[in-house]
């Protein structure tokens, strides 16, 4: 669990505190420990205070998060760090946009926990185990598309709220399961609790899943540095080439997406995935490049994705973005 606050933001070395903002839940504040363990292992002087912000994201629980627009989970966040009220902020990686407020950059990328997603549900059963009619909650509309077509037979429904809330909720409130990130169960310990883990051929996950991320300013060179030890080198090539081929969608595309890049010694193979949002037509395929040109791989995704019998869904998710 998450070292207390005294914990964190003594002082006895000298070294002021770093400020470290984070959402208030109980995973992304393990996701703040996890990041400071890891700073604290090469540099153990330092010293960290936790401010937890609320996000609009956190303050909306009703509205659907496909329609909330880009960086609900971040952009108070941002704002504080631009307002020199934070050092740095920790996110999950695919919940930020693919362009950063200006003056922020990514300081590091650390290296990524499970990217898979699973199934959680009361019968403790596979996903084609699930009786005629189940409940399956989820809010990412990937993630519903991919039920559609994996298991027919379910009824998907909308659930928001932390992960804690969701599982509640999906023992028979208002779902019978739900579909959540790999990761933050692990980091949660929640592993007993998973029905599934869902492959990522057939579900393919977002653009920086299990990718914790690290944002601080640009000119903030002494933080740099400090993250710069903390940074891996292979999970950052394969977010780039997952976050621009997002970008080449248009970055704010709320289609059914997914990018999941793999270094595999100097080569990065990446699958990706796209769907209309009833997921009556969807298409997916991988694509190999260089690990070391990301962002040419992402324009190669990008192309086989037109090339390939996808330009319509490209189209339809442009339009979408533009009304």
């Amino acid at each position: 669990m998450p070292p207390s606050d005294a914990e964190e933001s003594s002082t006895d070395s000298g070294i002021p505190a770093i400020k470290v903002g984070s959402r208030g839940s109980a995973l992304a504040l393990i996701q703040d420990h996890v990041v400071i363990g890891r700073l604290k292992a090469n540099s153990p002087a330092l010293n960290f205070e936790v401010d937890t912000v609320r996000t609009r994201g956190d303050e909306d629980q009703t509205s659907s998060l496909a329609g909330m627009g880009l960086g609900i989970f971040v952009k108070e966040l941002e704002q504080e760090l631009l307002d020199g009220k934070l050092d740095i902020a920790v996110h999950s990686l695919k919940d930020m946009p693919t362009q950063l407020a200006d003056g922020l950059v990514l300081g590091a990328l650390l290296s990524r926990e499970d990217p898979r997603d699973v199934l959680v549900n009361r019968f403790g059963c596979p996903l084609d185990g699930l009786p005629q009619g189940a409940k399956i909650g989820t809010s990412s509309p990937r993630r519903a598309a991919q039920l559609k077509k994996y298991a027919p037979q379910v009824e998907v429904v909308p659930i928001r709220g932390n992960v804690e809330t969701r599982l509640r909720k999906a023992q028979g409130d208002e779902a019978d399961g739900v579909i959540l990130a790999a990761a933050g169960m692990v980091r949660l310990g929640l592993q007993d609790q998973v029905s599934e883990y869902l492959s990522t051929a057939q579900f393919v996950p977002p653009p920086g899943q299990g990718i914790l991320a690290v944002e601080v300013r640009a000119d903030d060179y002494r933080m740099l540095e400090l993250l710069r030890a903390i940074d891996d080198a292979n999970t950052r090539y394969e977010a780039t080439a997952e976050r621009g081929f997002l970008a080449r969608l248009g970055g704010g595309c709320s289609m059914p997406v997914g990018a999941y890049a793999r270094c595999v010694e100097d080569n990065m193979v990446m699958t990706i995935y796209m769907s209309t949002v009833d997921g009556e037509k969807s298409f997916t395929t991988k694509i190999q490049g260089l690990k070391r040109d990301p962002l040419q791989l992402a324009n190669d995704a990008f192309l086989a994705l037109v090339e390939r019998g996808g330009a319509d869904l490209v189209a339809a998710a442009r339009a979408n973005q533009a009304e």
